[in-house]
């Protein structure tokens, strides 16, 4: 199929599952209720990122995945807040982006588009953001989720790093 057709037929497929998807909290009352809700616009951000992940699938761009799960889990971290009504809680929640940017490369490496760089690469920056969550998390969140011991962790972290450039764990 050449590019000019697959786009159109690409932005077809997208306008009739927004549609189907529009008609149906039309249709179902409680998908109305659940986007009407005090808490359901962070749903609106969820289904952006939905939309360019199928978008993403649709066009053959694998590389989409990423922007979708930035898109999608910002939109659910929103949704949390807004439920609980933890804003403040987004002084250490930024620091899961740089794992919503390593499960869309590994959604990109599912997807065929270079494996095993994907894979690994994402796994090192949820690795990463999980650690910054809870250090940040016990520093700035009043819950001290890792007692007194939680500058171990970045000692930990920086060995790890220095132990992988050191005995070779590199591309190529």
């Amino acid at each position: 199929m050449s590019a000019p057709r697959r786009t159109s037929s690409t932005g077809g497929i997208l306008l009739i599952l927004l549609g189907l998807f529009l008609f149906g909290i039309q249709a179902i009352p409680q998908w109305r209720d659940l986007f009407r809700g005090p808490a359901g616009w962070p749903l609106i951000v969820v289904g952006v990122g939905l939309l360019l992940f199928v978008f993403g699938l649709l066009v053959g761009a694998p590389g989409m995945a990423v922007p979708a799960s930035i898109v999608g889990g910002i939109g659910g971290l929103l949704y949390w807040s807004n439920l609980t009504g933890a804003w403040e809680s987004w002084a250490y929640l930024w620091a899961l982006i740089p794992g919503l940017v390593g499960v869309g490369m590994i959604l990109m490496g599912i997807l065929g588009e270079r494996p095993r760089e994907s894979m690994e690469g994402g796994g090192w920056l949820i690795f990463v953001s999980l650690i910054l969550f809870f250090i940040f998390a016990s520093f700035l969140g009043g819950v001290n989720l890792l007692g007194a011991y939680w500058p171990i962790l970045l000692i930990l972290l920086g060995l790890l790093i220095l132990l992988r450039r050191l005995f070779g764990f590199r591309r190529g």
